[in-house]
């Protein structure tokens, strides 16, 4: 493996790696070299806001060794008065809370417009706000659309060129990431007709009792046709976040992310009761969680993130 492993304990990845770019399909650092990031993405900010503090940013970079964190900013969905659309200035301010704590300890933040449908002009207001206040700063990468559902490739195409331009009015170089259609599943699709443009990549999430060879097989498709491909979501359950973990197919899909080199993000940061929530309502807003305060997809992530992120 050639990768350069992101440290996510003492030392600052992203002043030590600095700027990030796309090469081939590969993420690499301000040196050219191949990197990986490997972290923990924060639930829906509409329902877990207690989370999106300086204290958890911290914890997940000391104690989890998470070299990135994914803001995941609830736009539509969520608690009443705690949406995008209902009220921006909070959901702004969990996001901003958390990037501004990743860029203080050194590592790197995914902003991530978490929805499921298409909201042009609130996006673009969102993102044209987020370049501004953070284009300088290479720690930052944006993801622009959650998860399309139902929508087709034409249109969340469509969609996410007009967010690029957005963004690269402020913000020349930071990574972008695109979704695709039925929950970043169809990943076939933009590797087929992708978007031209720098410094692009496209999602793939996956639950591991789900989503299984197939995926991979057809992620492997998109990678042999030339698209960079970064796992924004993923973990070990089932696709609706619940259910039992299926272990094999979990170290199945870890062990293809690793001889691939790609970026993961598990999910998520949050306490509702259900597998994928990594934390038990006992733990503390601010980190600082012992093993009692985690489910069992809280203590196996953090394992596999302590492992790997050496």
């Amino acid at each position: 493996m050639l990768a350069v492993a992101l440290t996510g304990c003492t030392a600052q990845p992203a002043k030590e790696h600095g700027q990030l770019s796309v090469k081939g399909t590969q993420l690499v650092d301000a040196n050219g070299k191949h990197v990986m990031l490997r972290g923990m993405s924060y639930g829906w900010s509409s329902f877990w806001p207690r989370f999106y503090n300086a204290g958890s940013v911290k914890w997940l970079k000391d104690d989890w060794n998470c070299n990135v964190v994914r803001a995941a900013m609830g736009v539509e969905v969520g608690s009443e008065g705690k949406t995008y659309k209902e009220n921006p200035a909070f959901a702004k301010k969990c996001v901003t809370d958390v990037v501004d704590a990743a860029i203080a300890e050194g590592i790197y933040v995914i902003i991530d417009w978490h929805s499921h449908n298409i909201n042009l002009a609130e996006a673009k207001t969102f993102f044209a706000e987020m370049s501004k206040k953070y284009g300088d700063k290479p720690n930052v990468i944006y993801e622009i659309f959650n998860e399309p559902d139902e929508e087709t490739w034409p249109e969340v195409k469509a969609y996410s060129e007009e967010i690029i331009k957005v963004i690269r009015q402020n913000d020349p170089d930071n990574i972008i990431l695109v979704g695709c259609p039925h929950w970043d599943q169809d990943i076939n699709l933009p590797a087929a007709d992708p978007i031209k443009g720098t410094n692009l990549m496209y999602t793939v999430h996956f639950y591991a009792a789900t989503h299984k060879q197939e995926l991979r097989d057809r992620t492997d498709a998109a990678i042999k046709k030339g698209l960079p491909i970064f796992v924004s979501e993923c973990a070990g359950m089932e696709a609706t976040g619940d259910g039992p973990l299926n272990p094999e197919e979990w170290q199945k899909w870890i062990d293809w992310m690793e001889s691939r080199g790609l970026s993961w993000v598990t999910w998520s940061v949050s306490d509702k009761d259900e597998t994928c929530s990594v934390l038990k309502p006992t733990a503390a807003s601010t980190g600082n969680w012992k093993d009692a305060d985690l489910k069992e997809s809280g203590l196996k992530t953090r394992a596999y993130l302590r492992k790997l992120n050496k």
